[in-house]
């Protein structure tokens, strides 16, 4: 994203919608600038501001009188008076910022829009998480925060060292150069995105074992680390398996979202289930 210079009026209004805090007032142009390093595409500015076409000239004239009569002006967060906000358009690397950061935007890899994957929450239609499973979404940034994939990549290879599988319908599995060893793509490491996920599953057995990496590597990245645990309930909707096991470490449980099976597996993933229970 940029600011047309010509266009930008300085009003501020702008400065007050960006979640990641990228735009400010510079003091020597006195034009709105975007902090590129820091700005993650998400086009909040540009699909959040009401664009109003007004002329830029007759704009800084009236702040200016307006200025010398010491009229303050409130700001008006939702209004951009000039339409200075103009989309750059994205090459590789970058356009991986938007693709992680902007909720209307599908991944390529998956379809599936904001940060790409249907997680373990969808788990009633997809059936990723099966008896005796438990599976995890690390998630990475949040507004104001946001995460660089180098710091997203030192998690994934210290759970790749542990033996881990990462889901393959997740978009940032779909950018490592080798899953094996968690290793991310050298061209994105530095990008910025608002948010991204992480997903794996394990062994009920290695619950514990996984929640502690994760507490390891945490403490040595600078973004904020938002752990999911996914587990299939017992036929009265209760989870006695893996709740003790995160009471034990210390977190206090609360029923967020229960799904209650009214989705139907696909005809593909019924055929796996049935192969299993044949061979079990």
């Amino acid at each position: 994203m940029r600011i047309n210079p010509a266009k930008c009026v300085a009003c501020g209004n702008c400065t007050y919608v960006c979640p990641m805090e990228a735009i400010y007032i510079d003091p020597v142009l006195k034009r709105a600038t975007i902090n590129r390093d820091e700005c993650v595409e998400c086009y909040a500015c540009f699909n959040g501001l009401s664009q109003e076409h007004l002329n830029p000239t007759m704009v800084r004239t009236v702040r200016n009188l307006f200025k010398m009569m010491r009229v303050r002006f409130e700001p008006e967060p939702d209004v951009c008076p000039t339409a200075a906000f103009e989309p750059d358009k994205l090459e590789w690397p970058r356009v991986v910022r938007r693709a992680f950061s902007d909720p209307r935007v599908p991944h390529e890899s998956t379809g599936v829009e904001g940060r790409g994957t249907e997680e373990v929450k969808t788990n009633d239609v997809s059936g990723r998480v099966k008896v005796g499973e438990v599976g995890f979404t690390i998630e990475f940034g949040r507004p104001g925060v946001g995460a660089r994939f180098y710091e997203i990549q030192k998690m994934s290879q210290t759970l790749a060292r542990a033996g881990v599988s990462f889901e393959k319908k997740n978009p940032v599995t779909s950018l490592m150069s080798d899953v094996a060893t968690g290793t991310i793509r050298e061209d994105i490491l530095n990008e910025k995105v608002m948010s991204a996920i992480l997903e794996i599953k394990v062994p009920v057995e290695r619950t514990e074992e996984v929640i502690r990496l994760v507490w390891d590597v945490e403490k040595q990245i600078s973004t904020v680390v938002a752990l999911g645990v996914g587990t299939r309930c017992d036929e009265n909707g209760e989870d006695n398996v893996v709740a003790p096991i995160l009471e034990r470490l210390g977190y206090k449980l609360e029923r967020a979202k229960t799904n209650i099976g009214l989705g139907r597996i696909n005809a593909v993933q019924q055929k796996t289930d049935a192969k299993e229970v044949v061979h079990a």
